[in-house]
């Protein structure tokens, strides 16, 4: 499965406004992606609740992981933009 490990470095953490952008990406993807922090926790980036439940800040990391299917590495990889914009 693709996976792509970050740290975010999004102004204020993830607050509403990535939020909306990750869940809006996701939902345009065929197969399901999550998100893992360091302490375990997994939530599916389909849902706006459980992204903004994790209280994510800058300097959390994360790993985001998806099916592996043709648009698999073109999706993480425009998610990690919005969590890691100073990449």
């Amino acid at each position: 499965m693709p996976k792509r490990h970050v740290v975010i470095s999004a102004h204020n953490g993830v607050h509403a406004r990535p939020v909306a952008e990750l869940v809006r990406l996701v939902q345009a993807h065929p197969h399901p992606v999550t998100l893992t922090t360091t302490t375990g926790s997994v939530v599916d980036l389909s849902s706006v609740l459980a992204i903004m439940d994790l209280g994510l800040a800058e300097g959390d990391a994360v790993v985001l992981e998806t099916w592996d299917s043709s648009g698999a590495d073109a999706v993480l990889d425009t998610l990690v933009e919005v969590l890691d914009p100073r990449r």
